[in-house]
C-alpha cells in the first residue's frame, strides 16, 4: 500500500512507524476491522501471505501491569487458548497479535440450523472456562490483576444502577417516582448482597459469543482484560444467556450439565439448589446490566446497533424475576415501564 493509502485507514503515524519496523516498509496491507462496543481499535495487517491483528489502545508503561497483557500471561500459563502477542510498543499503546480470523461462536451458532451441531463448540467454550475458573484461580499470584479487583456488592450495584439510569429513565423516557427508586434500591441491594456472598473465582467478565473465536476448529478466548474475582455463574450466564444468540432450554441444560460435570473433577462441590439460586439471581443482574450497556451505547453516542437486543433481554429478566416473589415490585416496575413496547425503529430514526 502507498503511504497515502495507509493514512486513509485511520492509522496514526506512530502506528505506521511501528508497522514499518515489524514488516518491510510499504509491503503490507492494512484493513480496518469493525469494532464491538469497545473503544479499542483493531486492524488486520496482511504481509507475505500471512495476516496479523494490530490492537490500538491507550499508552501504558509496564507491560506486566497492563491488564490485557497481565491477564493474557496468567491465562497462557494455565493453557487458556488466548491470542499470541508478537510485538508491542507500550508507549504508543500498540500490540501486534496473532490473527484469529473472523469466525466467532456467534457466527457459528447462526450458521447452524440445528443447535445440537453447535453444542460441541459450546462444550469447548466450557473447557476454556474451566481452566479460568479453576487452574488459573487456584494459582493465586500476587501480580495478577484478576486477583486485585472483584465483583462485590458495590460493583454489582453500580451495574444495576447504570441500567436503571440508561434503560428505565432514558431509553424508556419514564421518570421513576421516589417510591419506585426506594423499591429498586431495596431490591438491587438485596440481589447484589446475595451475589456477593457466593464463592468467588476468576471471572472473564464478558464471556459471550462475540468474545469466543474459532480458529482451525479450536476455541480461542479474547477480550479478557477486565477479568476479576466473581461467582462462576457470572460467566455461565454471560455464555448461556448471551443476548446475541438464542439458545433453547435443551442447549442451556446441556451446557450447564457439561460445566458442572467438569467442575466436579476440580473439587467443585455446591448443592444444585444453591448453585441454581445464584445462577438465576446472576441472570437477573447480568441481563439487566446488559440492557443498561445496550442503552448507554445509544444514549452516549447514538449507536443503534444494540437497541434490538434490549427487548428480548429484558424479557429474560422478567421471566427470571418470577422465580423470586421477594422481588415482585422490581418486576412490576419493569412491566410498568413497558420496555416490550419500545419503538426501536423510531429510536434509530432519531
Amino acid at each position: 500500500m502507498t503511504l497515502s493509502e495507509l493514512k486513509k485507514t485511520g492509522l496514526s503515524q506512530e502506528a505506521l512507524d511501528f508497522l514499518n519496523l515489524a514488516f518491510e516498509e510499504g509491503s503490507f496491507e492494512v484493513l480496518p476491522l469493525a469494532g464491538d462496543a469497545s473503544m479499542r481499535r483493531y486492524f488486520r495487517i496482511i504481509y507475505a501471505d500471512k495476516s496479523y491483528v494490530l490492537m490500538v489502545w491507550e499508552p501504558f508503561q509496564l507491560p506486566d501491569e497492563y491488564p490485557f497483557l497481565n491477564i493474557l500471561k496468567h491465562f497462557e500459563k494455565h493453557k487458556v487458548n488466548v491470542p499470541e502477542v508478537l510485538r508491542l510498543s507500550p508507549e504508543k499503546g500498540l500490540i501486534l497479535l496473532e490473527d484469529l480470523g473472523d469466525l466467532t461462536l456467534e457466527r457459528k451458532f447462526w450458521e447452524s440450523q440445528d443447535q445440537t451441531t453447535t453444542l460441541p463448540f459450546y462444550f469447548q467454550a466450557v473447557d476454556e472456562l474451566i481452566k479460568i475458573h479453576f487452574a488459573a484461580t487456584d494459582d493465586r499470584v500476587d501480580n495478577c490483576t484478576a486477583f486485585k479487583i472483584k465483583f462485590d456488592t458495590e460493583k454489582f450495584l453500580w451495574e444495576m444502577n447504570y441500567a436503571r439510569k440508561n434503560l428505565l429513565e432514558q431509553i424508556c423516557n419514564t421518570p421513576l417516582s421516589e417510591a419506585q427508586h426506594k423499591t429498586l434500591d431495596r431490591c438491587f441491594q438485596d440481589i447484589c448482597t446475595r451475589l456477593d456472598q457466593a464463592p468467588k473465582r476468576i471471572s472473564h467478565r464478558d464471556y459471550h459469543s462475540r468474545n469466543l473465536m474459532l480458529k482451525l476448529g479450536q476455541m480461542r478466548v479474547i477480550d479478557f482484560q477486565d477479568a476479576r474475582l466473581g461467582p462462576v455463574q457470572y460467566d455461565l450466564v454471560s455464555l448461556i444467556h448471551d443476548s446475541y444468540v438464542k439458545l433453547n432450554k435443551s442447549s442451556e441444560q446441556a451446557i450447564l450439565s457439561d460445566y458442572l460435570d467438569k467442575a466436579k473433577t476440580f473439587g467443585f462441590h455446591q448443592s444444585l439448589d444453591e448453585f441454581m439460586e445464584i445462577y438465576h439471581l446472576q441472570k437477573v443482574q447480568r441481563c439487566f446490566k446488559a440492557c443498561g450497556s445496550f442503552s448507554s451505547f445509544y444514549n452516549l453516542r447514538k449507536d443503534t446497533r444494540y437497541l434490538k437486543y434490549i427487548v428480548p433481554t429484558v424479557q429474560k429478566v422478567k421471566r427470571t424475576l418470577e422465580i423470586f416473589p421477594e422481588y415482585g415490585e422490581f418486576l412490576s416496575i419493569l412491566k410498568g415501564h413497558k420496555v416490550n413496547e419500545l419503538d426501536i425503529e423510531e429510536l434509530c430514526a432519531q
